[in-house]
C-alpha cells in the first residue's frame, strides 16, 4: 500500500511533457467550456464581482457604516417616503448621506475639498465636488448596490458598499 502511495508521489513529482501539458490545457479547456454551459455563472453574481473590482484602490481607507436609518432609526407611524439617512466613518472624516427618490446629497466632516466618484456599476459615475462647507449633491439616485469613492488631499476613501 506505500509502495502504491510513493508511485503516485512520483507522478507529481515529475514535469509533465509538452505533449502532457497540452493535452492538460485541451482539458482545460474543455472543461471550461462544458462550466459555461452547463453551471453558468449568474448574471448579478458576475455583477457585483465587476462591482467589487471597482472597489481597488489598495491605498485607500474604508469608511465604515456606522449609522442607516433603515436598520437603527426608530419607525416613525404613518410616515412614507422618508429619505434613508447614512453615515460613514474613516478615522476622523465622517460622510453624513441622504438618499431619495431624487438623488443623494451629503456632507464631508470636516468640512474639506474632496472630489467624490458615485460607484454603481463597473464604470464611476461623473465626479462630483464639494463645496466649502463640504456638501455635494447628485442628481441621480443610485440603483441596486452602491458605494462612494472620495478624493481628499489626505487619500482616498471608499465606503462601504450598500443596496437600494
Amino acid at each position: 500500500m506505500n509502495d502504491d502511495q510513493d508511485d503516485q508521489d512520483a507522478v507529481f513529482d515529475e514535469e509533465a511533457s509538452p505533449d502532457e501539458e497540452f493535452a492538460l490545457e485541451l482539458l482545460e479547456e474543455e472543461l471550461r467550456q462544458a462550466t459555461a454551459i452547463l453551471d453558468p455563472v449568474p448574471p448579478a453574481l458576475r455583477q457585483i464581482a465587476v462591482e467589487a473590482f471597482a472597489l481597488h484602490d489598495l491605498d485607500s481607507r474604508i469608511a465604515e457604516l456606522a449609522f442607516d436609518s433603515v436598520v437603527d432609526a426608530l419607525p416613525v407611524r404613518g410616515a412614507t417616503g422618508a429619505p434613508r439617512m447614512l453615515t460613514f466613518h474613516a478615522g476622523e472624516v465622517t460622510v453624513d448621506v441622504e438618499l431619495t427618490p431624487q438623488g443623494l446629497m451629503g456632507q464631508v466632516l470636516p468640512p474639506q475639498s474632496a472630489r467624490i466618484e458615485v460607484l454603481s456599476g463597473p464604470q464611476a459615475g461623473s465626479p462630483l465636488t464639494t463645496d466649502d462647507m463640504g456638501r455635494f449633491i447628485h442628481e441621480a439616485s443610485p440603483a441596486g448596490p452602491f458605494a462612494l469613492r472620495l478624493r481628499t488631499g489626505e487619500g482616498v476613501i471608499v465606503t462601504d458598499w450598500l443596496t437600494v
